[in-house]
C-alpha cells in the first residue's frame, strides 16, 4: 500500500504518517499540488493521495483527470467547517478525514482502498489443486496466464502469486484492459513524452516502468487492440518498451500476469488474438475452476465474508443457520465469488436474531433466493423460444440484434455473462448495446430483462 501525503496536513503530518506506516502503508509526502502530480506522472506510484483540505483539491484532480491518472484521494483537515469538507469532495476527494487522526479511522480507509483483505481461501480439492500449482511457481520469473470466469477470483489469485514471490517487496500494479479505451490504452500501459500528442503537457511514465522491478497485472489481455498486442509482444521479449513519441526504448525488469474469462485459443482462431503472444504469456497457465464446481469453498467464503461485513459495518458475527446453508449451497453461482461475497453483505445487513437465516438471503433486489430461481428459469425458456424462431425474410442484422438481446435477458443484463455466450468480446457487445440504445430500442440494464422491465 503506497501513500502519497500533500501539504502539512495542519501540523498533524507526523501522526498521520506513523499511523500509516504502522498499518504497513509505505508514505511519501510532498508540499504542494504541483509535486502530488509531477510525483504521480514520473511513475513512483501511490494507491491513495491524502492531501491537506487547504489546498486546491479540484486542480489536483483535474491534473489527474488530464494526464489520466486515477487514484483515490483523500481531504484531510483541522477543525475544518463542514461546508468546506463538502467542498473538498465536490472537489474530486472521495473521503474527509477529521484531524488529528484517529488510528481506526485511517486503517479503514486505507484497507477499503487497498481491498487486501482478500485472502485466497481454498478447500474444495479442485481449488486446492490449482493453489499447489500457483505455489510451486510463485517463485519463477515465468510469464502466468490466469483464466476463469467473471468473479471467479483472477485478480486475488494475481495477488497472491506476487505475495509469494521474490518480487513480492516490489510493486504490484494492475491495468483493466477492458475498461481503458484503445486510443488511451497504449499511453496507459508504456507512457509518452511531452508533446506526443494533444494534451501530452509533460512525460507521463506508463505502467510497465511503474511496475519496474515488480509485477504487472493485465487484466482481461483478451480485449486488447491486435497492434498493441504486437508493442506488448516486443515489450515482454526485449524487456523494453517505448514511450509513445519517445526517441530511444527503455529498459524493464518485470513480472507479468494476464488474466482472461475468454478462451484465447478460440480468439487465436478467430484472428482477434496474435498466436505468439499467447505463447509468450502462457508459460504456465492458472485455471480457476467457477464456484460451481467447487462446493466446498462456497461455504468457507461464505462464513468470512460473514465475519468481514459484520466488522465492516459494527455488527456482531453470527452463525449462518443451517437453512441458510442448504440455500447457499443449493444455488449454482453464475456470479461465482463475487456475487456470493454481494449475497453475504446483503444477508449480514439484513439478518435479524442470533444467525444469518434463510429470510436474510436474498437477491439484489429483496426477492426471494431460492437456488438457481423460478425467474432464471423462466428467462432460460424465453431465450430458448427465441432461438426457434422463424428466420426466414429477416436481415442478418435483425437477427444478430435479437440474439444479442435474448441473450442478456436471460444473462438478466449481464454484459460478461452475455459476451462469453456469444463468444465476442465485452467491447464489442457494449458498441452493439450503444448503437441500440442510439436508435431507441430497449436495452435491459444489469440485474434486469426486458419482461421484468416492463
Amino acid at each position: 500500500m503506497r501513500v502519497l501525503i500533500v501539504g502539512s496536513l495542519g501540523g498533524q503530518l507526523y501522526a498521520a504518517t506513523k499511523i500509516a506506516m504502522d498499518r504497513g502503508a509505505k508514505v511519501v509526502q510532498v508540499d504542494t499540488v504541483a509535486q502530488a502530480t509531477a510525483h504521480l506522472r514520473a511513475g513512483r506510484g501511490a494507491d491513495l493521495v491524502m492531501v491537506d483540505v487547504a489546498l486546491d483539491i479540484g486542480a489536483l484532480a483535474a491534473a489527474n483527470k488530464a494526464e489520466r491518472i486515477t487514484v483515490p484521494l483523500v481531504a484531510c483537515g483541522v477543525n475544518v467547517r463542514p461546508e468546506d469538507a463538502a467542498a473538498a469532495i465536490r472537489a474530486g476527494a472521495k473521503e474527509y478525514i477529521p484531524l488529528p487522526p484517529d488510528a481506526d479511522l485511517i486503517a479503514a480507509v486505507l484497507a477499503a482502498v487497498a481491498d487486501d483483505d482478500r485472502p485466497m481461501i481454498a478447500r474444495d480439492p479442485a481449488m486446492r489443486t490449482v493453489i499447489e500449482l500457483a505455489d510451486r511457481i510463485a517463485p519463477s520469473e515465468a510469464s502466468v496466464l490466469i483464466t476463469g470466469e467473471s468473479g471467479s477470483g483472477k485478480e486475488v489469485m494475481a495477488r497472491y502469486l506476487h505475495a509469494k514471490s521474490k518480487r513480492s517487496a516490489r510493486p504490484f500494479v494492475s491495468v483493466n484492459c477492458a475498461a481503458i479505451p484503445d486510443n488511451l490504452l497504449e499511453s496507459e500501459l508504456f507512457g509518452h513524452e511531452k508533446g506526443a500528442f494533444t494534451g501530452a503537457v509533460a512525460r507521463r511514465v506508463g505502467k510497465f516502468e511503474e511496475a519496474d522491478g515488480g509485477t504487472l497485472l493485465l487484466d482481461e489481455i483478451s480485449e486488447m487492440d491486435s497492434r498493441l498486442q504486437a508493442k506488448l509482444l516486443r515489450a515482454l521479449q526485449e524487456r523494453e518498451i517505448d514511450r509513445v513519441g519517445g526517441s530511444k526504448p527503455v529498459k524493464v525488469d518485470i513480472r507479468v500476469i494476464a488474466t482472461s474469462n475468454r478462451d484465447l485459443r478460440q480468439a487465436v482462431r478467430e484472428g482477434s488474438f496474435r498466436e505468439d503472444l499467447l505463447f509468450r504469456l502462457n508459460v504456465v497457465n492458472l485455471a480457476l475452476p467457477p464456484l460451481r464446481e467447487r462446493p466446498a469453498d462456497i461455504m468457507a467464503l461464505a462464513e468470512f465474508f460473514g465475519r468481514k461485513y459484520a466488522a465492516a459495518n459494527g455488527l456482531a458475527e453470527r452463525p449462518i443457520a443451517e437453512t441458510a446453508r442448504m440455500q447457499l449451497l443449493a444455488r449454482p453461482w453464475p456470479g461465482n465469488v463475487r456475487e456470493l461475497e454481494n449475497t453475504m453483505h446483503r444477508a449480514v445487513l439484513l439478518a435479524g436474531g442470533d444467525e444469518i437465516g434463510p429470510d436474510a438471503i436474498r437477491m439484489p433486489d429483496g426477492s426471494s433466493f431460492t437456488g438457481a430461481g423460478d425467474g432464471a428459469a423462466r428467462h432460460a425458456a424465453e431465450a430458448a423460444e427465441a432461438v426457434n424462431r422463424n428466420l426466414v425474410g429477416r436481415t442478418v442484422a435483425e437477427v444478430e440484434q435479437d440474439l444479442i438481446l435474448d441473450t442478456l435477458d436471460h444473462c438478466l443484463g449481464n454484459r460478461t455473462h452475455a459476451a462469453n455466450i456469444l463468444g465476442i468480446s465485452i467491447r464489442t457487445l457494449r458498441n452493439k448495446l450503444k448503437l441500440y440504445n442510439e436508435q431507441g430500442i430497449s436495452v435491459p440494464m444489469p440485474g434486469e430483462s426486458r419482461v421484468s422491465a416492463a
